[in-house]
């Protein structure tokens, strides 16, 4: 849907911008901040920093799994033998556990992609402020991102001669000295 959205704001808005350009022409420019990340040399050590935490997280996750599969296991081992009343109250056990492993692992999602933001917050306001400078320098009016945070491309066709002018990804990389 955001997709969609995207793409169908980046139509509209060259659409007005072809109808509304007089004797002066707009400039657009392009990027692929994906790849000016991948490139800079912080991204190796934060993509650590995240493998280590998410490990650390999975083990507390295993932690906690293994327990209440323990208590599974003794419980299935006892629930021949006890009273009604004893099985009742070991089975609303086992559910509770249940459901707080299941908030532990929803937990562990949110303090991760909290980690990400984070970690490479600092990163994207780099990529920005380099963007915004090179724009700046080269009289851009728009940058657009060439694909989205999934992959999908935004940019489907720019002419060699329009992309050797317009994208700035390599500029941006000079930018922050990559």
């Amino acid at each position: 849907m955001l997709k969609k959205i995207t793409i169908g704001f980046a139509l509209v808005l060259i659409s007005f911008i072809s109808i509304n350009v007089s004797a002066q022409e707009l400039k657009i420019g392009f990027v692929n901040p994906q790849s000016v990340l991948d490139r800079m040399p912080e991204t190796k050590a934060v993509q650590q920093k995240l493998k280590n935490f998410a490990d650390r997280k999975a083990l507390e996750l295993q932690q906690k799994d293994q327990e209440f599969q323990n208590a599974v296991a003794a419980y299935e081992q006892k629930k021949d033998v006890i009273s009604a009343q004893a099985k009742e109250a070991e089975e609303q056990k086992l559910q509770q556990m249940g459901q707080e492993l299941s908030k532990a692992e929803q937990t562990a999602q949110v303090e991760l992609q909290a980690k990400r933001a984070e970690l490479l917050g600092p990163l994207q306001t780099q990529i920005a402020d380099a963007i915004s400078a090179v724009a700046t320098r080269e009289g851009l009016a728009f940058v657009l991102n060439t694909v989205t945070s999934t992959g999908d491309f935004i940019i489907l066709y720019a002419s060699e001669e329009y992309a050797s002018k317009y994208n700035i990804t390599d500029k941006v990389m000079i930018e922050l000295g990559i």
